[in-house]
């Protein structure tokens, strides 16, 4: 086997499986904290340690990017696995709701398994695959939540929540061990130095193609983020009953999500034929039509089935945008870019969910989805501004600095 599928191969399992761990964790939070004896205040808990991560995350990204650059992603990506497993293994043992913020913060701060992988993956992978390879891990991540919740779920019912962290911390240090052990990286030139997170920024900013590229991540993830937290609700609204929400709102989910499963490796392959651009208009501008779509119907599995079709245009944004920050820097830049990256999609997710509840407060539910498809749409029609001058320009030669 070639070394770039087996690489694809492993990292698509890995990616899986710390999509999954996480899944089957990050749900089950709020009810954990009853259980160490929160009974206070839990809405601003669950709030917080639902934000921690993003914001640790979105501080410390660039940091490791630029470590990547100078030793490896192949390193970086053991040592997320290896923070992620002793994070979740600690998980099961904590007492009180500060131990479990400060290791939600610690797992922000250290991690970063995925998007080394995405790096790896976007540099060692002939450039006439690129897009399939992004597109399948896209894929992989995408299956992992959906399956991560059932799994979290069937565990933390059969024994406790407590056995469902530390699973997930044990899956986690298989997908590290299956990292170790079979992934090579041998397109890995090291960049002359290392340079600061300040000194990432700068280079970014010069960096037209990238920056928009960023942008854009950021953007679209606010936008998505908007309404995803309110699903739940608008269900409930649909359904006339809270009675089964959840359940309901996770298969609806899984639905969304299993669409970008099954249609983001034909994205990606047609994104190496037609161009990273294309493809992500297509998804920004079918992503903000399916969005709206949802408006009209009342019936709940109505409102399922366009959320399939939204997923199936959808998914193949963020992996276009993968492809634009692959095209937009050199090899000894790529794991600060996609650290930076990774920084701009979290500031997108920490910001989104505010912004919408605050929508659904002053609107209603409905009205976060005409903002959620006026704001995609909008981001549709900045990358058709942007194409020919920035997103569509050739790779940009960076300088190692001074």
């Amino acid at each position: 086997m070639e070394i770039w599928k087996r690489n694809l191969m492993i990292l698509w399992i890995g990616s899986f499986i710390t999509s999954a761990s996480f899944s089957m964790v990050v749900p089950f939070l709020s009810l954990f904290l009853t259980q160490i004896g929160v009974h206070t205040h839990l809405a601003l808990w669950s709030g917080a340690l639902y934000s921690a991560a993003f914001l640790a995350g979105a501080i410390s990204s660039p940091y490791w990017g630029s470590l990547a650059d100078r030793y490896g992603r192949k390193p970086m990506i053991v040592r997320a696995g290896i923070v992620l497993f002793i994070v979740y293994l600690l998980t099961a043992f904590v007492t009180n709701p500060y131990e479990l913020l400060g290791l939600r913060l610690m797992q922000g701060l250290l991690s970063g398994f995925i998007p080394g992988a995405i790096a790896l993956v976007g540099t060692n992978t002939p450039e006439k695959r690129v897009g399939f390879a992004l597109s399948m891990i896209s894929a992989s991540t995408s299956t992992g939540a959906i399956v991560g919740p059932l799994i979290g779920g069937i565990i933390a019912r059969i024994w406790s929540n407590r056995i469902a962290f530390g699973s997930a911390g044990i899956l986690v240090l298989f997908a590290t061990i299956l990292v170790i052990i079979w992934v090579r990286e041998d397109k890995f030139v090291p960049a002359a130095h290392r340079s600061s997170v300040i000194g990432a920024f700068r280079e970014g900013l010069q960096n037209r193609p990238l920056l928009s590229a960023l942008l854009l991540n950021m953007f679209t993830a606010f936008s998505i983020m908007t309404v995803e937290p309110i699903i739940t609700l608008y269900i409930a609204q649909l359904n006339h009953s809270t009675s089964n929400a959840s359940l309901i709102a996770g298969i609806v989910f899984s639905i969304s999500g299993i669409a970008g499963v099954v249609f983001a490796p034909v994205w990606g392959r047609l994104a190496d034929k037609i161009g990273f651009i294309k493809i992500l208009l297509v998804g920004l501008f079918g992503g903000a039509i399916f969005t709206f779509m949802q408006l009209p119907f009342h019936n709940v599995w109505a409102f399922a089935g366009v959320r399939f079709v939204y997923g199936a245009f959808f998914c193949a944004v963020f992996p276009a945008i993968n492809g634009l920050v692959v095209k937009a820097t050199t090899p000894t830049f790529r794991g600060r870019a996609f650290g930076l990256n990774q920084t701009a999609n979290q500031i997108g997710n920490m910001l989104g969910p505010t912004v919408g509840g605050f929508l659904a407060d002053a609107l209603s539910l409905h009205g976060v989805f005409w903002v959620t498809g006026a704001l995609l749409t909008m981001a549709g029609a900045v990358s058709v501004l942007f194409n020919r001058s920035t997103l569509h320009g050739p790779t940009v030669t960076h300088r190692e600095s001074t």
